[in-house]
């Protein structure tokens, strides 16, 4: 289980909060060419762990944006992995550079491996993705994605943000979104990081979020409108049509092994419970790490496992917190001895995950 993180964008959304370096047009490749020198040592150099990491062999290369790079840095890339063939090789993408790419793009990456794409869409209004600093207009998402058709992928995800924008707009845009019938879905509610331009734009009064109840209530809708559109809703953010589940993003939630390569990519073995990271740096990146004590493993359990519709062993929670969960319905039995958060309280999950700890 690999991934890339690729540190570029050409320029910043006032959300994000992912390590990314501005990519200018005049700097040409060299930022690029630097970044993947660095990058194909390093996987020279975890080799052994890359390899040890493989019983779920899938690549997600995120960012950033990936769909900056250039087919041929890809293909170096995909050269310097000591595997191949994986069963699920996933590429995020801006509607913008796909559009630019062209078909002859989308065919690359699909002859490259790639069978499943993430597309950072958002909102499928014109009015929020300016304020959000998004590159792409909502036609421009619909014609990306018919793109993508037209190259052959036939596992696509498209990527929401509710929470920073009207429920009526919301309404709207999973309108067009399921006009489009992706594989895969999904939604995160809108949050302020610590340094990002949003942060400033609300202090300075220039933008205004919904608040909590309003949130809730876009939760639901989406709940509401995909379930009835025969998505499965199967992890807090994630809904998948039958058979669609992302195979990589699954394998965090249940704490498989996995090799985080490139600036700001975190790593983590579960044979030696032990999580490292990279440093935010380029041309050259650093690593370090931490052993994790008996207590954090257990919480890391309780707070990923109850983010997922098969929820955890009821045996593994502190019995009088989850007789008081379970009484009060914030909890409810999936089988004969696991317990999960019921869909109608998700959107509340980090106060139950933080009570059960």
């Amino acid at each position: 289980m690999i991934y890339i993180h690729v540190p570029f964008c050409r320029s910043f959304c006032t959300y994000c909060g992912f390590y990314s370096e501005r990519l200018c047009s005049e700097s040409g490749h060299l930022p690029i060419d630097s970044y993947i020198s660095s990058l194909c040592a390093e996987i020279l150099r975890r080799r052994e762990e890359i390899l040890a990491a493989a019983a779920c062999n899938t690549l997600y290369i995120g960012g950033g944006t990936p769909s900056l790079l250039p087919l041929a840095a890809l293909e170096q890339i995909l050269k310097a992995l000591p595997l191949s063939g994986f069963d699920e090789f996933t590429i995020e993408v801006n509607p913008d550079d796909i559009l630019k790419g062209g078909l002859s793009y989308s065919l690359g990456l699909k002859a490259l491996g790639v069978n499943r794409v993430s597309m950072g869409v958002q909102s499928f209004s014109d009015s929020e993705l300016h304020w959000m600093g998004r590159r792409h207009n909502a036609s421009q998402a619909v014609q990306a994605f018919r793109l993508l058709r037209d190259a052959g992928f036939e596992n696509i995800s498209l990527d929401l943000i509710f929470g920073q924008g009207s429920t009526e707009n919301l309404s709207s845009g999973i309108d067009s979104l399921l006009a489009l019938s992706p594989e895969h879905v999904s939604a995160y509610q809108l949050s302020v990081e610590s340094g990002s331009a949003l942060e400033s734009m609300l202090e300075k009064g220039l933008v205004h979020l919904p608040d909590d109840s309003v949130c809730a209530a876009q939760y639901a809708l989406l709940c509401e409108r995909l379930s009835a559109a025969g998505y499965e809703h199967y992890e807090i953010s994630n809904w998948a049509k039958p058979g669609f589940r992302a195979r990589h993003n699954s394998a965090y939630w249940t704490r498989c092994s996995y090799v985080g390569l490139g600036p700001g990519a975190h790593s983590f073995s579960r044979e030696r419970e032990y999580r490292s990271w990279n440093s935010e740096t380029l041309p050259s990146w650093q690593s370090e790490g931490e052993q994790l004590s008996a207590r954090e493993v257990r919480e890391e359990r309780t707070m990923l496992g109850l983010r997922c519709c098969e929820g955890i062993d009821a045996a593994a929670l502190p019995q009088d917190r989850l007789a008081a969960e379970l009484a009060s319905g914030r909890l409810c039995s999936c089988s004969s001895h696991r317990v999960r958060i019921p869909e109608t309280h998700w959107f509340v999950s980090d106060d139950i995950i933080s009570n059960l700890l």
